[in-house]
């Protein structure tokens, strides 16, 4: 295992509020675009997070009253105008390993978004596990508005299973904003929160998924993810396995104990 509470990165924000890592991107004065610097950083940090054991939670904050307005224009679309397909295929495919990393981290992951969220900052909050925003939030996957499929970073994948379909399919046919209200009400946002008390809501809901059964977590998320392709019978029996896994846990006896000592279990992740 190792340690990641001293990462350095150059392209966004990562600070530790103990064992919650905390991530902003850092152009404010652009709404937080992504470049290929930041994309492929993000990329490689979400890959070591499985092996990091000092990390429980992540939460992705705003930056300067924005969360994240998708690719650079100038950095990203302008140069992907002259590029050839073999570079657009390898640049597509590190966009959706991103996502793959987000999924695969093995960490509960947060996104607490407030102004815009467009484009990837949209897949961004799509690929979290759990989503707050300030009533002031747009969400909008505006890929058909700079004349790109909607089927971007698992797009197609994933907001219908979040939305519905009906809802997926007018966003990323459309392009256009999902208001903070809406987004609430169809259950891409588990609520909204006014915008002073996001960044310390997110990291209250952060720390008490940390402060639990952070191995069982981990386990949680891969049954969420990987039930996705199975049928009934297989994801009862992949969760027979998997809860036969977690009984086997020190937390598992902890809670045991401490119920009957009628007391709080401290969770220790093993």
């Amino acid at each position: 295992m190792s340690s990641m509470a001293g990462l350095k990165p150059q392209h966004f924000i990562w600070r530790m509020e103990g064992n919650v890592a905390l991530i902003q991107l850092d152009r404010p004065d652009r709404k937080n675009p992504l470049t290929f610097e930041s994309y492929a950083e993000l990329r490689d940090t979400f890959r070591a997070l499985p092996y990091a054991d000092d990390v429980d939670a992540v939460v992705f904050l705003p930056n300067g009253g924005n969360f994240c307005s998708g690719g650079d224009v100038h950095d990203i679309i302008g140069p992907l105008v002259d590029m050839d397909m073999k570079g657009l295929l390898a640049f597509t495919r590190m966009t959706g390993d991103l996502v793959k990393a987000m999924i695969a981290c093995n960490k509960p992951i947060i996104s607490a978004i407030d102004g815009v969220a467009v484009g990837a900052g949209a897949i961004i909050a799509m690929a979290s596990d759990l989503r707050l925003a300030t009533p002031e939030a747009k969400a909008a996957f505006l890929f058909t508005r700079v004349g790109l499929a909607g089927c971007d970073m698992g797009a197609c994948a994933m907001l219908p299973r979040i939305i519905g379909q009906g809802r997926a399919a007018e966003l990323l046919y459309t392009g256009r904003s999902m208001s903070a209200e809406e987004g609430e009400r169809w259950g891409f946002y588990n609520r909204l929160v006014a915008a002073d008390a996001l960044e310390a809501e997110a990291l209250n809901m952060a720390a008490r998924i940390a402060a639990g059964p952070t191995f069982a977590h981990g386990i949680t998320k891969t049954q969420l993810n990987q039930e996705w392709s199975m049928g009934l019978e297989q994801a009862i029996e992949a969760e027979a396995q998997a809860q036969a896994i977690c009984m086997q846990t020190r937390d598992f006896e902890r809670a045991y104990r401490a119920f009957v000592a009628k007391e709080k279990p401290v969770f220790e992740g093993d």
